[in-house]
């Protein structure tokens, strides 16, 4: 009964600022980390960071304008955008790391864009 449920996705500016928030369910909290995903059109998923709890790690694309935070009491999961581009575009998962379930949600979509 694993359900992870992506939300805060939208259109915003360039230059501007989006919190997205994963819901979790099940038992992967309690002793796997997590991360966040996108998958641009025409591209493949890609990780864009992961929090296992010893260390965080980040695509060379997003370093320095994303943070991946966690709170394990109400199970959930969330990345600060910052300083956005539209080459951020993309429709945005979370999922477990560094080994994601084959289940994956719906996403959340992010449009960047004047």
């Amino acid at each position: 009964q694993v359900q992870l449920v992506e939300s805060g996705g939208g259109l915003v500016q360039p230059g501007g600022s989006l919190r997205l928030s994963c819901a979790a369910s099940g038992d992967i909290f309690s002793i796997y980390g997590m991360g966040w995903y996108r998958q641009a059109p025409g591209k493949e998923r890609e990780l864009v960071a992961g929090y296992t709890g010893i260390s965080a790690n980040y695509a060379d694309s997003v370093k320095g304008r994303f943070t991946i935070s966690r709170d394990n009491a109400n199970k959930m999961v969330y990345l600060q955008m910052n300083s956005l581009k539209p080459e951020d575009t993309a429709v945005y998962y979370c999922n477990r790391h560094p080994r994601p379930l084959q289940y994956w949600g719906q996403g959340t979509p992010v449009t960047v864009s004047s």
